[in-house]
């Protein structure tokens, strides 16, 4: 059966929250000085101490993951994310196993870091993830009829999660940023190129993104042939 998605926007950081049968899985948490306003969110949908099942992480950067120790401390919920970024949540330094220089850095992705900056995003709370996940990665014993995605070029261990209905909750491969699908950030170019093939080859009817509205997959597609 199809799962409710509730998008949970925060300040331009998109966090999705799945209700299944057996409870709630959220993908990404948003920056820690958003935390009041996530668990509104939460709250509204019904998630509750105790039902939150599992929060999937499509990527270790701050705006994904600060949220993540608070949630599993007072939730219960469990963390996975793809062990090339464990680094990041365990040491709290998002350049941990980056390029020293990327290969693509957009003017509207440093104009995003420097607001982030001024609009002080919080602490990075550090943790060990619960799950280190992988391409193939089954979430039906969570209660949702999808699985994962290895889809390195943001970062070495960038996850999506792919349900079988076509949607894709892409993380931060591919932006929506002033209504024109793209990209703004890429680490690794070879390893985005090898990514986006991949995604091409699959049923992708609607991309999620973690920056920006969903989109048509064809609409990228058009884009970027």
């Amino acid at each position: 059966m199809p799962q409710e998605i509730k998008i949970i926007s925060l300040s331009g950081v998109n966090c999705y929250l799945i209700k299944t049968a057996s409870g709630y899985i959220l993908i990404d948490t948003g920056f820690p000085s958003k935390r009041a306003a996530l668990e509104k969110e939460l709250a509204s949908a019904g998630c509750q101490p105790g039902n939150l099942k599992l929060v999937i992480l499509t990527h270790g950067d701050l705006d994904h993951a600060g949220n993540c120790a608070y949630l599993r401390a007072k939730y219960g919920a469990k963390i996975a994310l793809h062990a090339d970024d464990s680094g990041m949540v365990e040491r709290g330094d998002m350049r941990w196993n980056r390029k020293a220089k990327p290969d693509k850095f957009s003017v509207i992705f440093r104009i995003m870091s420097l607001m982030s900056f001024f609009f002080r995003p919080g602490k990075f709370d550090k943790f060990r993830p619960d799950l280190t996940i992988d391409e193939g990665f089954n979430l039906s014993e969570y209660g949702f009829d999808a699985e994962v995605l290895h889809i390195p070029g943001h970062s070495k261990g960038s996850l999506g999660v792919l349900t079988s209905g076509g949607d894709l909750f892409c993380g931060d491969l591919l932006y929506n940023i002033f209504g024109k699908p793209g990209i703004r950030f890429i680490d690794d170019l070879a390893d985005f190129n090898a990514s986006v093939e991949k995604l091409k080859k699959l049923n992708i009817k609607t991309v999620y993104p973690g920056h920006g509205k969903p989109f048509p997959m064809e609409l990228f597609m058009g884009n970027n042939r």
